[in-house]
């Protein structure tokens, strides 16, 4: 017997979203997830059983995106426009597609990756502004900024950031990552850290983040990134940042 492959269109998506009221991207069973709305809303959209989104990654519950990148796969094309447009219109306001184009088949928004940036947003003040509470994790002693500097600079390169990161209990292949650039912003009592590299494991800039600020308060030296990442496991000199000042900044292709 015959049988003809069903052909298919692979669409592109930048996703923003807020996370405060999500179990993060992926799918879980009686929660509510970003992944999860996208799939039931383009289902529905495309009159499909089922729509597969894959995303560029995973993102914890809480953590926010501004530039999440995501493919799917619909049996018919269509005017991306228009579909972004009907798209956002049924999301809830928490989550926009910012971009839908169509890319070739050979695309796959993990795997094509080369590297990410993230942003991580403290308030280094006693009373945050309302306005930030959901975006910035506050600190409310000082943080010398001068110190997180140097810290982060020692945590740039090639290294294997295992102490950064938490056990998932899943087999990976390595835990080595690059990171290549790692700045400290502060204005006015907004501290920023921009972190890029080539990959990033399960939870580790929360980690780093955690790190820095401990670093900030004076309760570890700058150089003590190098012993950490010289004894090769998680301490508890390492502790992982709250996730609601974490963005998903930008996905490099």
């Amino acid at each position: 017997m015959d049988i003809t492959p069903l052909m298919s269109t692979r669409y592109k998506i930048k996703v923003s979203y807020d996370g405060t009221n999500y179990s993060g991207w992926q799918v879980q069973p009686k929660h509510r997830t970003v992944q999860g709305e996208l799939e039931r809303l383009l289902a529905e959209m495309t009159d499909t059983k089922h729509v597969r989104v894959e995303s560029s990654g995973r993102t914890d519950t809480g953590v926010h995106a501004r530039a999440q990148v995501a493919h799917f796969d619909l049996p018919k094309s269509v005017t991306p426009k228009y579909f972004m447009r009907g798209l956002n219109a049924q999301l809830d306001r928490d989550i926009r597609i910012t971009s839908l184009e169509q890319v070739p088949d050979e695309f796959h928004a993990r795997f094509s990756a080369v590297g990410k940036e993230y942003r991580y947003f403290i308030y280094n003040g006693l009373v945050v502004p309302p306005t930030k509470r959901l975006y910035r994790l506050q600190e409310g002693r000082k943080l010398d900024v001068e110190r997180m500097r140097a810290a982060a600079a020692l945590l740039v390169g090639e290294h294997d950031f295992a102490p950064f990161a938490a056990n998932r209990k899943v087999p990976i292949k390595s835990t080595v990552r690059t990171i290549h650039s790692f700045y400290v912003r502060k204005h006015g009592a907004d501290i920023t850290l921009e972190v890029q590299g080539n990959g990033f494991l399960y939870k580790m800039v929360r980690g780093l983040a955690g790190f820095l600020i401990h670093v900030g308060m004076g309760r570890l030296e700058p150089e003590s990134a190098l012993d950490i990442l010289e004894h090769g496991k998680r301490t508890a000199k390492v502790q992982t940042a709250q996730p609601h000042g974490l963005f998903l900044w930008k996905v490099f292709y």
